[in-house]
């Protein structure tokens, strides 16, 4: 990944995502001081939730985070070569995976099942890597969400084939994990249900004689309302880029985080036109008398929801506008009814943190009927990420990739 430093306005830009690596830093402090006696994982999957991985990991790390997260193996190995030397476990793997590049990388490889673990150990032995120096693992246990992970049946069979790898000095056990279905429900039924078999699963497997140095449940929700979960490490996703993972429970500032994106374009133009004219594709928005339309030149290749068609927020002007007709591909419309204030080049805020009276990622994720997690994973690599809160080379101000 290219990093190349440059003033956040230095050139004109079609639309940008701001992303503030010192609220990221200081959400990470926030979240450690709420598992004071836990390690912290930052999960920086798919592309940091779109916040940029490597910039976003750097960041973590620099505020105390002990652990890095990825889901796919590409992930964790693009950290590696960005430069990233600390604890980083990756767990969304399929056979035929680069076992062998994540060993001989030092990656903590997560195993739900007897056919991964044969997998891995095929690849260890044939990777480049100290004598004696045996592959970490993480083994998943399955304690209710019905996704990744070894069902309890199973979990057996899958600790002693671990333990005999242990004893062949081919691989370590550094942890035991799960993950919970409804930790964004505080008093969910499913919750207290987990954390019984996550429990009797890790005693399980001590009693076999594995020796973890982290046992791991928590994400995000159970991070910030569910202390009892969180053991030896907690994984934080999408809180600690100040989205708040339960709405219904409290709002980022309610949990003390500011959300890091803000997402921007500049109106590529502004005109007059008369009552009754037709705005985009299908004509579901006619004007209702004389106004001014704005148009924003983004769309849903780059990541706006086409649900957002005449739902969708949008700050000009210092005011909340909604999109009038269709999101297109590449752009969309905003009607300014009797404002004629605007001009081309002026910004229109779709998202950020607030401060401004801009709408939010929850916002949007209510406009369109989905989650604020989706909103901002899916601004696509046609944004550029203009990265604020961080000297790189001697600029203060911002850089781009």
């Amino acid at each position: 990944m290219n990093e190349t430093p440059l003033r956040a306005r230095e050139t004109p830009m079609r639309a940008r995502a701001l992303v503030d690596l010192a609220a990221l830093r200081a959400n990470v402090r926030t979240l450690k001081a709420r598992a004071p006696r836990s390690q912290l994982m930052a999960v920086v999957k798919a592309n940091a939730y779109g916040h940029g991985a490597v910039q976003c990991a750097r960041a973590a790390r620099e505020a105390g985070a002990e652990w890095v997260g990825t889901a796919t193996p590409d992930e964790a190995l693009a950290l590696r070569a960005a430069g990233d030397t600390g604890r980083l476990m990756c767990w969304l793997w399929t056979p035929g995976a680069p076992w062998r590049e994540a060993v001989e990388a030092d990656v903590d490889v997560s195993v739900s099942g007897v056919w991964a673990l044969a997998e891995l150990t095929e690849a260890v032995r044939a990777a480049d890597r100290p004598a004696g120096r045996p592959a970490r693992i993480q083994l998943k246990i399955d304690t209710g969400l019905g996704r990744n992970g070894c069902q309890p049946d199973d979990w057996p069979e899958l600790i002693a084939v671990a333990r005999a790898a242990e004893d062949a000095g081919l691989v370590k056990v550094t942890g035991i994990w799960s993950h919970f279905a409804c930790a964004d429900e505080p008093g969910h039924p499913s919750i207290q249900a987990q954390l019984s078999v996550f429990r009797d699963a890790v005693a399980y497997a001590e009693r076999q004689g594995v020796e973890p140095e982290v046992r791991h449940i928590a994400n995000s929700p159970a991070t910030l309302t569910l202390p009892e979960a969180h053991f030896d490490l907690v994984r934080t996703g999408i809180a600690m880029y100040g989205v708040s993972p339960s709405p219904e429970v409290g709002t980022p500032q309610d949990f003390g985080l500011k959300p890091v994106m803000t997402l921007s374009a500049y109106l590529a133009s502004v005109k007059r036109v008369p009552g009754g004219h037709g705005v985009s594709y299908g004509h579901h928005y006619v004007t209702p008398g004389p106004t001014t339309l704005a148009l924003v030149p983004v769309g849903y290749a780059d990541g706006i929801p086409r649900a957002g068609s005449g739902t969708g927020p949008v700050l000009v002007g210092g005011k909340w506008r909604t999109v009038a007709g269709r999101v297109a591909m590449d752009q969309f419309v905003v009607d300014l009814g009797g404002d004629d204030t605007a001009r081309v080049g002026d910004e229109a805020v779709l998202f950020g943190p607030g401060d401004r009276g801009e709408p939010t990622a929850e916002d949007w994720a209510r406009a369109t009927g989905t989650i604020a997690y989706e909103v901002v994973t899916r601004i696509s690599n046609r944004v550029p990420r203009v990265y604020v809160g961080e000297n790189v080379d001697g600029y203060t101000d911002g850089y781009t990739e």
